[in-house]
C-alpha cells in the first residue's frame, strides 16, 4: 500500500481502517461501528458511484443526516476522484437551486433529507439514496479502496453562509487536503499530536457539511479515536457525561448556556472529568466569559481561529491559561504549526511588530478560492496568502488578538451573515427608504442583527413583512432581533451614516459587536 504521509486524500484515513479494523470508528446510537465495517460500507459505495458512472470531474452534492453511511457516502465520491459540494442544513430554495446549478451531476441523499424541494432544486442532476442505492449489494473488484483523486482537482467545496445571498462555495484541492495536518498524521508536531490525544470519544452532531466538524472527525478518527453520535435531543453539558465524551467542538452561545446550567447547580451534579478538549469558537468572547469558562472547564478549555476556507488558524490552550492567566485572556491563542500569519495595512503592506490591520494568512490545507467566483477569489487570494477581512494584532509574546472585522458582519451561532445583504433585503420593501444594519452581542446566538429603516413619506413599514423578507431571502439566523423605524439616520463627519450613533440607539443591555 501506499506510504500514508505522501498519499492522496483520503488514502491516509483508508489505511488507519485496514490497521486498526476492529478498532470503533463510530459509537452510533450507543452501538460500536468497527472501522472494518465502515470500510465495507465505502467499498459498496464506491462500487455503486462507479457503476453509476461517477469519477474524477463529477460534481457531487452531498445531504445526509451524521451516520456512519452518510459519512462512508462522502469518502467513497472523494476515493473515485469526485468533486464533492456538501449542502448545508438551512438553505433557502433559492440558495439551493443556485448551489446545484454549479455543475453538479448527482445529489447523495437519504431517507432525512430527500423530498420533493430538493428534486425540484436538483433539476438534470441525478438523486442517489444512501441506502437503496449506494450501499445495495454489488459485485466488487478489489480496487474500490485506492484513491484516485489528481492532486490539482478540487476535492471539496464547503459552502459558506450565503450571508450575501448566494453562498460561496470554498474549494479544496485533493493536495490541500492531503497535506492538511487533522487528515495527515505524520504531519503533526507537539502542539497538534497533544490536541489529537484528547479526541478519543468525540462528538458529532449537527452536519457533516461543516468544515470545522469534519475537520475535526478527522482528527479524532486519525488518532485511534471514535466518533460518538448519539440520539437526538442532545442536552449539555449532560451530553458529556452520559457518553463519557472526551472531545468536543462548541459554539459561543453553547458555551454561555453551559456555563449558566453549571453555575446554577450543584458543581458534583455533573461529572465532566473525562472531557479533554472543548473546543470553542466561531464567533468572539468576551474576556470576562473566557476567564469564567477557564475557571469552570480550564483541563478543557480551548478557544480556536479559523475560517471556513482556511481551517483552524490559532489555538489558546489550557496550559496557555495556565501558564499566563489573564495576559492571555483577550486573545485567541498563538498560530498553529505551518500556519503563517501577517498583518497588513489596507494597501495590503506589512505593518511594525506589533501594530494593527488586516490578518492575511498561508497554510497548506486552505482552500484555493471560490467555485464560480473568480472576482472573490482574486479579492482574497494573493500570492499564496488568504486575506482573512479581520482586524488584529500579533503580539511580541507570539498570541493573537483580534480587534475588529474588516467586514461589516454579524455572527449568529458562529454563521457569518453581512450587513449589507440584511440591508438589501430590507430596502426592497416599498414602504422603505433606507436600511441599516448594526450587529450586537446577543446571549442566545453570540451576536444578533439589529435594523433601523427610514420608511418613505407617509408610509408606515410592517415590521412583520420585513422580517419576512429577510427569512425568505437569507434564512432564519439572519432576521433582525429588532426593528427601529427612524426619520432620519446620523450622519458622521465624513458624510456617512454613523453606524456607531445607530448602536447606541439599541436597547438598554446592548452594546455594538466588535
Amino acid at each position: 500500500m501506499n506510504n500514508p504521509a505522501e498519499s492522496v486524500f483520503p488514502q491516509a484515513l483508508v489505511e488507519d481502517f485496514v490497521r486498526q479494523p476492529g478498532l470503533p470508528a463510530f459509537e452510533f446510537r450507543s452501538r460500536p461501528v468497527p472501522r472494518a465495517e465502515v470500510l465495507d460500507l465505502v467499498r459498496r459505495a464506491v462500487a455503486n458511484l462507479r457503476a453509476a458512472g461517477l469519477g474524477r470531474d463529477t460534481g457531487v452534492a452531498v445531504t445526509t443526516a451524521v451516520t456512519p453511511a452518510g459519512f462512508a457516502a462522502q469518502i467513497a465520491a472523494h476515493l473515485l476522484g469526485c468533486r464533492v459540494t456538501g449542502l448545508r442544513p438551512g438553505l433557502t430554495p433559492p440558495q439551493l437551486v443556485g448551489v446545484l446549478a454549479e455543475d453538479i451531476d448527482v445529489v447523495i441523499t437519504d431517507a432525512t433529507t430527500a423530498g420533493p424541494g430538493l428534486a425540484a432544486a436538483a433539476g438534470a442532476a441525478r438523486i442517489l439514496d444512501v441506502d437503496h442505492d449506494l450501499l445495495a449489494k454489488t459485485t466488487l473488484t478489489g480496487d474500490e479502496l485506492t484513491a484516485r483523486g489528481r492532486p490539482g482537482d478540487i476535492a471539496l467545496i464547503t459552502l459558506t453562509s450565503g450571508s450575501t445571498g448566494r453562498p460561496k462555495g470554498a474549494a479544496q484541492t485533493y493536495r490541500s487536503l492531503s497535506e492538511h495536518w487533522t487528515w495527515q498524521p505524520a504531519r503533526r508536531d507537539a502542539v497538534t499530536a497533544r490536541l489529537a490525544a484528547g479526541y478519543r470519544r468525540y462528538l458529532v452532531f449537527g452536519t457533516l457539511t461543516s468544515a470545522v466538524m469534519l475537520e475535526h472527525l478527522a482528527l479524532c478518527l486519525l488518532s485511534g479515536g471514535t466518533a460518538v453520535i448519539p440520539e437526538a435531543p442532545l442536552e449539555f453539558p449532560r451530553v458529556w457525561e452520559r457518553y463519557a465524551i472526551t472531545a468536543c467542538l462548541c459554539t459561543v452561545p453553547r458555551l454561555y448556556q453551559v456555563l449558566d446550567t453549571l453555575r446554577a447547580e450543584d458543581p458534583a451534579a455533573t461529572d465532566l472529568s473525562a472531557l479533554r478538549v472543548l473546543l470553542v469558537a466561531g464567533s468572539p468572547l468576551p474576556p470576562h466569559r473566557l476567564a469564567e469558562a477557564a475557571d469552570r472547564l480550564g483541563h478543557a478549555f480551548h478557544q480556536g481561529y479559523g475560517l471556513t476556507e482556511t481551517g483552524m488558524l490559532s489555538l489558546l490552550t489550557p496550559e496557555d491559561l495556565a501558564e499566563r492567566g489573564e495576559r492571555v485572556l483577550d486573545s485567541v491563542g498563538r498560530p498553529m504549526p505551518g500556519v503563517g500569519i501577517e498583518i497588513r495595512d489596507p494597501l495590503g503592506q506589512p505593518v511594525p511588530a506589533g501594530g494593527a490591520g488586516e490578518l492575511w494568512v498561508k497554510s497548506p490545507g486552505q482552500a484555493s478560492g471560490y467555485w464560480y467566483d473568480e472576482e472573490q477569489t482574486r479579492e482574497v487570494v494573493r500570492d499564496g496568502w488568504f486575506r482573512t477581512r479581520d482586524l488584529g494584532v500579533l503580539g511580541a509574546d507570539g498570541f493573537l488578538r483580534l480587534v475588529g472585522r474588516a467586514r461589516d458582519v454579524v455572527i449568529v451561532n458562529a454563521i457569518l451573515y453581512y450587513a449589507g445583504a440584511i440591508e438589501a433585503a430590507l430596502a426592497a420593501d416599498p414602504d422603505v427608504d433606507q436600511a441599516y444594519v448594526v450587529s450586537a452581542p446577543d446571549e442566545r446566538t453570540g451576536e444578533a442583527a439589529h435594523a433601523f429603516v427610514v420608511p418613505v413619506a407617509g408610509r408606515e413599514p410592517d415590521q412583520d413583512a420585513l422580517r419576512a423578507a429577510v427569512r425568505a431571502a437569507l434564512g432564519e439566523p439572519a432576521v433582525p432581533a429588532t426593528v427601529t423605524v427612524l426619520d432620519a439616520v446620523p450622519v458622521a463627519p465624513g458624510g456617512k451614516p454613523d453606524k456607531k450613533a445607530l448602536a447606541a440607539l439599541l436597547p438598554a443591555g446592548r452594546t455594538p459587536g466588535p
